[in-house]
């Protein structure tokens, strides 16, 4: 073993001896930290360009619904986001808008979409330790929004959001106004996802890349709940169980780290988000 690289934590109990991963442990890599200012806005916004063309990739566009918003780090209460009306496959990081605490854009060019404004602003507001925050209107999570039910611990991935997602069981219409987005912000409360009923799924991470990571795996993760329900009567894990695996699969690190996979193929593939 490399001297520079130090062994798993590992941890003893009823689940037997489980490896806990750590930031640097076993050679894995560590979130930036501590980065000037310039340096990371650019790292919010790079991540940000490549959020939407993954989220473009996996078809989680409708028209011109969803939105995904990175904190700035100079100005907390201002977030980048994308252009009103652009599709997420062609975003890049110039084309990425900068609004303020009254939904003025005050940097690049284009509209914001209002109710990004109205939703976002109000999850930021309610959350400063959150950086970014993602919806959009995908498959799987409207229908099982429409259900008015919440992800249920039938798979691991699933118990990433185990008693850790919020759900809004009503629905105030397109939300561009800020008594919805209020609404919307109380639902997801200090856990990292929420399943907006008649509407879709909302996530927030520490990073655009866990955010992202979280939109991804939670609408996967109803995907497979519909499947298995259209199937049988799928079988709950245990509350003990689900409990530490969330602990296990659903910590800021496990997200920001399960980014950066689908980080390195599409930067390598579309370099030009960058542009």
């Amino acid at each position: 073993m490399n001297e520079t690289q130090s062994a798993p934590q590992k941890q003893h109990g009823k689940f037997g001896e489980v490896n806990v991963f750590q930031p640097g442990a076993n050679g894995l890599p560590c979130p930036p930290q501590n980065l000037p200012v310039e340096e990371e806005r650019e790292l919010r916004k790079r991540e940000l360009a490549a959020t939407f063309r993954l989220f473009g990739r996996f078809g989680f566009s409708e028209g011109v619904a969803g939105h995904v918003t990175a904190r700035d780090p100079e100005l907390p209460d201002h977030f980048w986001l994308n252009p009103f009306g652009m599709s997420f496959s062609q975003i890049k990081v110039s084309d990425l808008i900068l609004v303020n605490e009254q939904g003025e854009v005050v940097e690049g060019k284009g509209t914001a979409n209002w109710a990004a404004f109205c939703i976002h602003s109000e999850v930021h507001k309610a959350r400063p330790d959150v950086v970014a925050a993602a919806h959009t209107h995908s498959l799987y999570g409207k229908a099982l929004a429409s259900l008015g039910k919440g992800l249920e611990p039938i798979t691991q991935d699933a118990t990433a959001f185990y008693q850790d997602h919020g759900l809004y069981a009503e629905y105030g219409g397109p939300a561009g106004y800020k008594e919805e987005g209020e609404r919307i912000a109380t639902a997801v409360g200090g856990s990292k996802a929420a399943v907006l009923q008649n509407h879709g799924l909302i996530t927030v991470g520490h990073s655009v890349g866990e955010a992202a990571w979280w939109f991804i795996t939670m609408e996967r993760s109803c995907q497979a709940q519909l499947l298995a329900m259209a199937a049988g009567k799928p079988i709950h894990i245990d509350h003990e169980t689900a409990e530490f695996s969330r602990k296990e699969v659903g910590s800021h690190y496990a997200g920001w780290l399960s980014f950066r996979p689908l980080w390195d193929q599409i930067t390598a593939e579309q370099p030009d988000l960058f542009d």
